[in-house]
């Protein structure tokens, strides 16, 4: 029921309110990707926001330079937000708790100066600009209710994904290291092993949210990697109850909305 109101959305909403809708969709993934470790495994990161960026600079900078036909983009968002999950997160295994928490926010403030002053590559402060519309099978998805289609199918296959994740044999050990993990080392599992592995499939979901916010608004900056953007995720998170996917998707529709929809009527207080 749910997935037939979405999918006639764009039949009864303007142009901005379906573009609205889109944003919610994209951070709706970003958000479960974050959920998978804050409330399945019990690692709360602050620079989540980090592989969300490098699968939206890694996407936007293909769909430049060599094709925007669907899925490369969206592969290479998710193979980038992996890579960069992969190549920090051996550092933040070992830790747990608030020090999980903040080694991430450094993680994360890092990779958003270098997007900052990398700007032979990035655009630097200005962002990445000039990213053509997604193309699929030859077509660019230019108008705002095909494109809120196409997000919404990929997000249905990455929420799909993140759910079989939590409810596989894996998942119930991630659930074992949140709730005791000195048990679940005794138990024999190797709970470091464990810990990095989902690190990793949180940050290619997160690239591929990355691809689709490249799909959906056509430019990428700094600031779509900072810290702004992973406290909101966190914020979701909480809101819906950490560790309920679904919980994680309806806290993004409610942080998204009061931030571009009712935000301007509240005399820019839409943020507080």
């Amino acid at each position: 029921a749910v997935l037939v109101v979405l999918a006639a959305a764009p039949f009864m909403l303007a142009p901005f309110a379906t573009t609205t809708l889109t944003r919610v969709l994209v951070f709706a993934l970003f958000a479960v990707s974050l959920d998978l470790l804050v409330g399945v495994t019990g690692l709360p990161s602050l620079g989540h926001a980090a592989y969300l960026g490098a699968g939206a600079y890694a996407a936007g900078w293909v769909s430049i330079n060599v094709t925007a036909e669907a899925p490369v983009p969206l592969l290479v968002g998710a193979g980038f937000g992996a890579l960069a999950a992969a190549l920090t997160g051996w550092v933040t295994v070992r830790s747990h708790g608030v020090f999980f928490l903040m080694l991430t926010l450094a993680i994360g403030e890092t990779l958003q100066q270098l997007a900052d002053t990398w700007e032979t590559v990035t655009g630097g402060a200005n962002g990445m600009t000039g990213i053509p519309a997604v193309r699929l099978a030859g077509t660019p998805l230019a108008n705002a209710g095909f494109t809120y289609w196409y997000v919404l199918a990929v997000g249905v296959i990455g929420f799909a994904l993140v759910v079989m994740v939590a409810r596989s044999p894996f998942g119930a050990a991630l659930r074992g290291i949140r709730d005791n993990e000195p048990r679940m080392r005794a138990l024999g599992y190797s709970t470091a092993r464990y810990k990095y592995a989902v690190i990793v499939m949180a940050g290619a979901v997160a690239g591929l949210a990355g691809a689709l916010l490249v799909a959906q608004q056509r430019l990428v900056t700094p600031a779509d990697i900072g810290f702004a953007t992973a406290s909101f995720a966190l914020l979701a998170v909480i809101i819906g109850g950490a560790g309920s996917l679904w919980g994680a998707c309806l806290g993004a529709a409610l942080v998204i909305i009061i931030r571009d929809a009712l935000g301007p009527s509240l005399d820019g207080h839409g943020t507080l």
